[in-house]
């Protein structure tokens, strides 16, 4: 089935379990984000076609995994989030398993943040909040944040040291090379970071592999 063009749109298919207003919100998320591609460079074109499998399945399969640590969050930061995967995806799922959640969806760009914002009204996510900002200038101790494709382990960590909390996690979502960034970390920074692989997936076309590895602060 498509949505826009040539674009693919399988999600039923493979989350057969999805209530009709989480994957009617997924399937009108999906349309906005191909309608505003070509404007503000959300994804890169050639994952437009597949990009049912390659961005929302893999995000809400992490959402999947991730969800069950958030129960008793009040909130939690998408990191980088520019085109709104996965804190787009987060917050509708959220909407009806954790209404009390708040998903802060931060970035740097300004016309991405309108993007955001206008996603957020769109849906009647009530629950999301745009922040414009660098990740290193928010203000608010984080407890929990998220990120997909914003940097290295390494580099998110450094990003995050200052503004995490002392027991604050982060959740990276990674390809199945995930354990080379992990051993790649230096020792500084795994004196204040303890990783672990929370959840791992394969997506359901290509098979291809995917994980969430999360990193607690430890001090």
């Amino acid at each position: 089935m498509s949505t826009d063009g040539n674009a693919l749109w399988r999600i039923k298919t493979w989350f057969p379990d999805l209530d009709d207003s989480t994957a009617n919100a997924l399937k009108a998320y999906h349309a906005e984000l191909l309608k505003y591609n070509l404007k503000l460079n959300l994804i890169s074109r050639p994952t437009e076609r597949d990009a049912d499998e390659q961005h929302f399945a893999d995000c809400i399969s992490a959402v999947k995994v991730v969800l069950p640590k958030l129960k008793d969050a009040k909130e939690i930061f998408d990191l980088g989030s520019g085109n709104g995967l996965p804190g787009i995806v987060l917050g509708i799922f959220a909407k009806s398993a954790l209404p009390s959640l708040k998903v802060v969806l931060v970035d740097s760009d300004e016309r991405k943040c309108e993007f955001l914002k206008h996603l957020a009204h769109t849906l009647e996510l009530t629950n999301t909040q745009v922040l414009n900002s660098r990740i290193e200038d928010i203000k608010t101790p984080m407890q929990y944040a998220i990120n997909r494709g914003f940097a290295s382990v390494s580099k998110t960590c450094l990003a995050c040291k200052a503004i995490t909390a002392v027991g604050g996690q982060v959740f990276h979502m990674k390809g199945s090379n995930w354990f080379r960034e992990v051993g790649e970390m230096p020792s500084q920074l795994t004196a204040f970071w303890a990783p672990e692989l929370v959840g791992d997936y394969s997506l359901p076309a290509s098979q291809a592999k995917r994980a969430v590895l999360g990193t607690r602060k430890l001090k």
